[in-house]
């Protein structure tokens, strides 16, 4: 072999493993990243599940209380 061959062989090599490392740093990075929006999308679902089990809750009382302003429901068949 000769040293020309050996260079451009090592340069082979080199160019591989630079781009490889450069690719699975990249992909790390973004991965954490992800991980981050991950997490602040969690915290806002969070709580916007919490308000909507207090208009949840809200909504049943308002319900109640339609209710008994309406009365019972009149019946179609008066008994005798």
């Amino acid at each position: 072999m000769s040293v020309e061959l050996i260079g451009v062989v090592l340069t082979g090599f080199g160019v591989v493993i630079t781009l490889g490392l450069g690719m699975l740093s990249g992909f790390g990075w973004m991965a954490r990243r992800i991980d981050r929006v991950d997490d602040k999308l969690s915290a806002r679902i969070d709580g916007l599940s919490a308000r909507i089990d207090g208009v949840e809750t809200e909504l049943t009382e308002v319900k109640i209380g339609i209710a008994r302003l309406e009365g019972p429901r009149p019946h179609l068949i008066v008994g005798r």
